[in-house]
């Protein structure tokens, strides 16, 4: 569910904006944007939440109020999601602990939706 490659700091104009994960989804099927129900980071007990992140599906990048309104957008099964954490100056190179949270809502899990969790460590180089 969260993938080695691809957890680095995200520069904007020559700013460090914050960091970058790859996530899969956590579900046989893929599902489109607006069946999305929450996500949460926590790196070294620092909790983010899905409001503090954007995700960028193909070309396209979204907050997560704008994924209700994405439903032509498919989260393909084996893809990756880039979730891009905004946090000024990001995090130091380094080893991290990392846990991600995905809820997704397919349409028979109930209001509830259905949630994964996946703890990891993950390394920071530049």
């Amino acid at each position: 569910m969260l993938l080695n490659r691809g957890f680095q700091n995200v520069k904007q104009n020559n700013q460090i904006i914050g960091f970058q994960v790859f996530a899969k989804i956590a579900y046989y099927r893929g599902i489109f944007l607006p069946l999305i129900g929450d996500f949460e980071i926590t790196v070294d007990g620092e909790k983010f939440t899905a409001m503090q992140m954007n995700f960028k599906v193909g070309h396209h990048t979204y907050s997560f109020d704008e994924l209700a309104q994405a439903e032509d957008v498919h989260w393909d099964f084996g893809k990756p999601l880039t979730i891009i954490v905004l946090k000024p100056g990001g995090l130091k190179p380094g080893v991290h602990d990392i846990t991600l949270v995905q809820t997704i809502k397919p349409s028979y899990t109930g209001e509830q939706g259905r949630t994964s969790t996946v703890t990891k460590k993950m390394s920071i180089v530049i």
